[in-house]
């Protein structure tokens, strides 16, 4: 039988009873409670309204209400949040509103409502699949923040789901809908700048240490924990705060690289055209500088090779001390989130989610991009509510599968490392002019900081070589954190 997402001693516990007869004589793969059908789900017409659900409003959520609550023709009827505080916190907001959103503290008695068209979801990592696959059961269209999932696994079972009930799931990159940046990749992906076969995705963003203790992390008043840990074992995690800080720990997050890197991966991958999962892997990084209770890389370099093209992410968590351009005619020193797309007659640069530059390799400029808002991606997602084609999204489930994949295949590599001495680099594409100018200067950042490598480790990542077609490794051990084990209550839905 497949797992319910709502509890079977509610009030629909017979209607749930009755469904699940009459598809198991069917032969269906899901119960008919949540099967998604058309059935289930409201047809959004041209003058309707959306009606949204925001569910996690204590960080990023708030981004996303405020998005959903600028759009003219969305109503948010609906927040739901483990922690009541974190609806309280917007109260202002909602009194200028005609009808005040109301708080649902459980994700299964949200979906048990039918007067709710899509949901948007900014929950913590290991939340990501689990509710989006319930959320499209349950007959609502999906905006799931990224990256859409915590393990390799999970992005493409959201979007074998999203395939098999037809519903609308987009993942939160909002570059992907800035018209800047839409622009500038049109100018690359038309040859502009010659064939693009290297990409460099940089995340320069100073991550300080979240502290060191040896108790567990205080749980707020009025916080359902169990919902909290949801598909994670129902452990209090030892640190100082809950909230937050679960992105530096694996159970619940999965570093920046899967934090702000999936921004710059998603740009990078759509500049190279690549529609499936490199064939290779290898990582190379650690927490280093301090000692907390963080369990995931601050300051990793991660190489993803295909046949003909190689994509390069890195990853900086502390100061950047001493200026890196990557050896770039002219180029301004790069500092926080940034990506480079290297074609054979020139580079194009993004420094920021809206805009971007191209020019040749003495540095003159050839062109340059600017404009958009987060609100084009939030409006891009209703439009194909309406459209009902997953086409009409800019960042559709699989496309958001595949990036967030990236860092989850970078940390699987770095998971299984081993301790190596400073210098040591990995040989995939050791050659390669762009991984050697990436190992260079990250040597020189670690030597800025003078890291002390008997107290922090550095680890060179196991090198994974991963079937595109099975996005299997051919690596036992890698292959078994390429998914996670589900707490009893909280599994997976499988098609």
């Amino acid at each position: 039988m497949p797992q319910l997402p709502f509890d079977p001693t509610r009030r629909t516990f017979v209607e749930q009873a009755l469904a699940l007869a009459a598809t198991a004589i069917a032969g269906s793969t899901t119960s008919a409670s949540v099967r998604g059908d058309e059935s289930r789900a409201r047809k959004v017409g041209p003058n309707d309204k959306v009606r949204v659900a925001v569910i996690g409003v204590n960080g990023q959520g708030g981004a996303h209400l405020n998005e959903w609550l600028s759009l003219p023709d969305v109503e948010v009827v609906a927040i739901c949040d483990c922690d009541p505080a974190a609806y309280e916190k917007h109260g202002k907001r909602f009194e200028k509103l005609a009808r005040k959103p109301d708080f649902i503290q459980d994700i299964r008695t949200l979906l048990e409502r039918q007067d709710i068209d899509a949901v948007s979801i900014a929950t913590p990592n290991h939340w990501h699949a689990v509710m989006a696959v319930w959320a499209m059961q349950a007959g609502k269209d999906v905006y799931v923040e990224k990256p859409c999932s915590h393990n390799v696994d999970e992005g493409r079972v959201i979007t074998q789901w999203a395939r098999k009930l037809g519903r609308m799931c987009q993942m939160g990159a909002q570059s992907r809908s800035m018209t800047g940046t839409r622009e500038m990749l049109d100018f690359v992906k038309a040859g502009k700048l010659g064939p693009v076969k290297a990409a460099h995705a940089i995340c320069f963003r100073q991550r300080n240490s979240i502290g060191l203790v040896d108790t567990p992390a205080p749980i707020p008043p009025g916080l359902d924990f169990d919902l909290w840990a949801g598909p994670a074992p129902k452990v209090v995690p030892i640190r100082k705060k809950l909230h937050y800080d679960w992105h530096w720990n694996r159970v619940t997050g999965n570093g920046d690289l899967g934090n702000q890197n999936p921004h710059e991966l998603d740009k990078c991958r759509w500049a190279l055209g690549k529609q499936e999962l490199p064939k290779r892997v290898v990582s190379l990084g650690g927490r280093l500088g301090y000692i907390d209770n963080g369990d995931v890389a601050n300051s990793q370099v991660t190489i993803f090779s295909w046949d003909d093209a190689i994509l390069i992410s890195d990853v900086r968590g502390l100061p950047i001390r001493t200026p890196v351009t990557f050896g770039l005619a002219k180029a301004k020193p790069f500092g926080g989130a940034a990506t480079i797309f290297y074609g054979t007659e020139g580079f194009a640069v993004a420094p920021s989610y809206n805009s971007g530059a191209a020019f040749d390799y003495e540095g003159n400029e050839l062109k340059a991009w600017s404009g958009g808002s987060y609100q084009q991606h939030f409006a891009n997602f209703v439009k194909a509510i309406r459209s009902r084609r997953h086409e009409d999204l800019h960042l559709d489930i699989e496309d958001g599968h595949l990036s967030s994949a990236l860092a989850h295949l970078g940390n699987v590599s770095w998971a299984l490392g081993e301790p190596v001495a400073p210098g040591t680099r990995p040989t995939l594409a050791a050659g390669d002019p762009h991984v050697v100018a990436s190992l260079d200067t990250f040597n020189g950042y670690l030597t800025d900081h003078q890291i002390d490598f008997e107290k922090t480790t550095l680890k060179l990542g196991r090198e994974l070589t991963i079937d595109p077609q099975t996005e299997r490794s051919t690596d036992d051990e890698a292959d078994r954190l390429f998914t996670r084990d589900y707490r009893k209550g909280y599994e997976l839905p499988r098609v």
